[in-house]
């Protein structure tokens, strides 16, 4: 397939800067490897004008958080008509917002783990009351873990608070989960095999994440295959619930009880090489190239 031009988008402005440009040194280097004409932009340096100058044909959307994977970028590309991967605008903006999400989850009578969302006026002891210690803290629109923090002891959750809040004015409390962590990528409307994250550091935070070399990835997860099949058909329905397109990923948790809970949606997952939906594909078979190639090929606008 003759994919003209392409301009892997990578950098931009957010707090998820430097994991976007390592992204996007992977992808670009993955399509160059592929006899594609693969060209780095970075949104925070050139004018997004200069896709038309320049006669790009596709982009490829390797940056993460706002700016990148909220609507912003897809709204501008669907009004300069050029196919672009990933979600749209509605789902990009609805899985960026981890509050928003979780309303359409609920709605569709899908679970969820319980929350409260968090102003300055907030009576952090009843939240504290409510959800339980330990309890994770989180600003609602962004990813990488960026802003989170574990509240472990009464009386800490108002510090919690104010620290995500410098990140975003939307600030969520959301229940402790401890039968573990999984995720599942999701390809061209397929599930692929499901991940489970056993991180070495407190949570699955931003160094077990990006820096650590001891988070272990469980490809098979361990839960048996019938459970397995049913954590893709939730991520898949989670997914789809917010207007998900061409490929994304679905974190979840399960409880002690071992009942499954969407936790949020990546409509524009990492791809470095500690990145799950890569690792999935891999395990499925699909070596990153080919991966690659895929997601561009499903790359449309509108």
């Amino acid at each position: 397939m003759d994919f003209g031009k392409v301009a892997v988008m990578m950098g931009g402005k957010s707090a998820e800067r430097e994991v976007s440009l390592k992204s996007g040194a992977a992808v670009l280097a993955a399509l160059r490897s592929s006899g594609v004409d693969a060209h780095g932009f970075d949104p925070r340096d050139k004018a997004l004008e200069a896709l038309h100058v320049e006669g790009f044909k596709r982009v490829f959307i390797a940056l993460h958080g706002r700016g990148g994977e909220d609507g912003t970028l897809q709204g501008a590309l669907d009004w300069l008509a050029i196919p672009y991967t990933g979600s749209g605008v509605l789902a990009s903006a609805l899985a960026m917002d981890k509050w928003r999400s979780k309303l359409v989850w609920q709605a569709m009578g899908l679970p969820v783990p319980d929350y409260v969302v968090l102003d300055a006026a907030s009576d952090f002891s009843a939240v504290e009351a409510r959800l339980g210690l330990p309890l994770f803290i989180k600003p609602a629109n962004e990813g990488s873990s960026i802003g989170i923090s574990k509240v472990k002891q009464a009386g800490d959750l108002r510090a919690a608070y104010e620290q995500a809040a410098s990140f975003d004015s939307c600030v969520i409390a959301e229940q402790y989960l401890g039968g573990g962590e999984f995720t599942v990528g999701i390809v061209a409307g397929q599930a692929l095999p499901v991940i489970r994250i056993v991180p070495a550091t407190e949570f699955y935070d931003y160094e077990a994440k990006y820096l650590r070399d001891d988070t272990e990835y469980r490809i098979p997860s361990g839960l048996g295959e019938e459970r397995e099949a049913e954590m893709r058909d939730m991520a898949l329905r989670a997914f789809t619930a917010l207007g998900g397109r061409g490929w994304g990923r679905m974190d979840l948790m399960l409880d002690d009880a071992g009942r499954c809970h969407c936790l949020e949606a990546n409509t524009s997952p990492g791809m470095t090489d500690h990145s799950l939906v890569p690792m999935a594909a891999r395990a499925a078979g699909v070596p990153f190239a080919q991966l690659v190639l895929k997601l561009l090929e499903e790359a449309r606008y509108g």
